[in-house]
């Protein structure tokens, strides 16, 4: 990735060619919907009271150079992974020994656990779940060796509310837009090739896994008409991205779905006798849809659940016979403790779920070592490194959280461990900072460009449709597994954290090299 034009990429633009390039960019942006709803901070809501209003989404100017290799190694691994994680959730045993670790010092992963074993007890009704995965990898290069090429390394395995999936497709058609139109000088389009830009197809393939999804629920049985129910946060500035998926899903397969605010859930849905999920829209309460699919774009942070009635609601819709994206199990696999437990040198667990060695140790290749910070042998040995400030400062300390802004970076960890009792310290992971190949690019976000160093995260997104059988991984069948497209994230690099709804990041399109 260092040749020299390569080094002298993207190009400084003169005045007239940056104008040129921003005016279509930001027009085919608004034209084609990538783009949010603007954060308060940049609109306020007295300016637009009625939330009419969208900006474009935080994107870059150029396709950011990623490694070919790397790029289509992680695509070939995703349908590896979604097998590694539906099974995980299916093994409720091993999966119940992950959890019993958190539950007394994580109350937000102890009200999941509760709520699956309230569901068990009355009896689970629906025995399929889909998963849209993300995995997410940054490249790693060894400063140690010059000799070693670059490689990637997961930062972490996404599987509830993947989002951006609507976006990306969007970034990588308007980085070939820009292209087509010469909106880049010819310096930069001696590198950006139309071979080595690489069109996203996210937004079909995860509505094509919700309408597998929706196919497996099978035929009406309370005679009314068939739905997906998009579960969102509210209000949601990341609408747009969720309103591709429901476009494509009725253009393409003439799917309705409807979309409800998670606080909702209890107003506006019921179960009848046969735990069948309805949804009346209160636009019109005289239509009664029965719902075949819950996709969850909300629900994955404790900030979603301030009332009891919250968790009544994931509760009710657990209860369902309608298949969720994902199941509360499957949310319960995407723990952070999870992944430490698979990645730890040496783990066992891995060859439990992945036993074909070859598959095994290519997934064990992106991990980075984490480490837990428990009584264990490793966990005291993590423990030293996270409070000395010299080691801490090649580590980042991980909550069981998504969604951005949750973590602890480098030597901010000894401060913060010394903020907890000890007793608190096993909720937290230990992972080995990923340090990737420097570049450039230029961001705008919110209407200001800000052009310089940055640093990339490839997400590559799965669809996993199975059957969990009798709770043991070997009773279950894996009846959909494909990848679904990828996401670049780019940062700039004095920014640890990289979502893009969270403040952070900006959507990025990969420029192989």
């Amino acid at each position: 990735m260092a040749s020299a034009s390569l080094s002298e990429y993207p190009p400084v633009l003169s005045p007239e060619e940056e104008q040129y390039l921003l005016s279509n960019l930001k027009d085919w942006s608004i034209a084609h919907g990538l783009a949010v709803r603007p954060p308060p901070t940049f609109v306020s809501t007295s300016q637009d009271p009625s939330g009419v209003l969208a900006s474009t989404a935080p994107v870059t100017l150029f396709p950011s150079l990623f490694p070919r290799t790397c790029f289509e190694d992680g695509l070939s691994l995703q349908t590896a992974y979604n097998e590694l994680y539906a099974a995980i959730a299916r093994d409720e045993e091993w999966l119940q020994g992950i959890v019993e670790e958190l539950i007394e010092i994580d109350d937000f992963v102890g009200k999941l656990w509760q709520t699956h074993l309230a569901v068990k007890k009355e009896g689970y009704v629906q025995d399929v779940t889909l998963g849209l995965f993300r995995s997410d990898y940054m490249i790693h290069s060894d400063s140690a060796s010059s000799a070693s090429s670059p490689g990637l390394r997961q930062v972490e395995f996404n599987t509830i509310a993947s989002s951006f999936g609507g976006l990306s497709s969007q970034v990588s058609a308007l980085h070939q837009h820009l292209l087509a139109i010469d909106a880049y000088p010819s310096s930069a389009t001696e590198t950006i090739k139309k071979d080595a830009l690489v069109r996203s197809k996210s937004t079909f393939s995860l509505a094509k896994g919700l309408a597998a999804a929706h196919k497996a629920y099978g035929q009406s049985r309370s005679g009314k008409p068939l739905c997906v129910l998009f579960v969102v946060q509210d209000p949601e500035r990341n609408v747009f991205d969720q309103r591709h998926l429901e476009y494509v899903l009725l253009e393409g397969s003439g799917i309705r779905s409807f979309r409800i605010p998670f606080h909702r859930t209890l107003k506006d849905t019921k179960l009848d006798n046969e735990k069948t999920l309805l949804y009346t829209p209160p636009h019109s309460p005289s239509a009664v849809f029965e719902v075949t699919t819950v996709y969850f774009r909300a629900g994955y942070t404790p900030d979603d659940y301030p009332k009891e009635e919250d968790w009544d609601a994931r509760l009710h819709l657990e209860r369902s016979r309608a298949i969720k994206c994902p199941s509360i199990l499957t949310h319960l696999a995407g723990c952070k403790k999870v992944q430490q437990v698979l990645a730890t040198p040496h783990s066992p667990h891995l060859s439990r779920f992945v036993p074909d060695e070859e598959t095994a140790r290519r997934i064990q290749e992106t991990f980075a070592p984490i480490y837990p910070l428990d009584d264990s042998d490793a966990g005291r040995e993590a423990r030293k490194l996270a409070n000395d400030p010299t080691s801490a400062a090649r580590y980042v300390l991980k909550p069981q959280r998504e969604g951005g802004g949750n973590n602890v970076y480098r030597k901010a960890i000894p401060d913060f461990l010394k903020s907890l009792p000890e007793t608190h310290w096993p909720a937290y992971i230990l992972m080995e900072m990923i340090e990737p190949p420097p570049l450039r690019n230029s961001i705008l976000r919110n209407g200001e460009l800000q052009s310089g160093g940055v640093i990339c995260e490839l997400g590559v997104y799965g669809v996993c449709l199975w059957r969990n059988g009798s709770g043991e991984v070997s009773n279950g069948e894996v009846l959909q597994n494909w990848e679904a497209g990828y996401l670049l994230r780019t940062k700039g690099d004095q920014s640890e954290e990289g979502g893009v709804a969270a403040g952070f990041g900006a959507v990025d399109s990969c420029c192989l090299v």
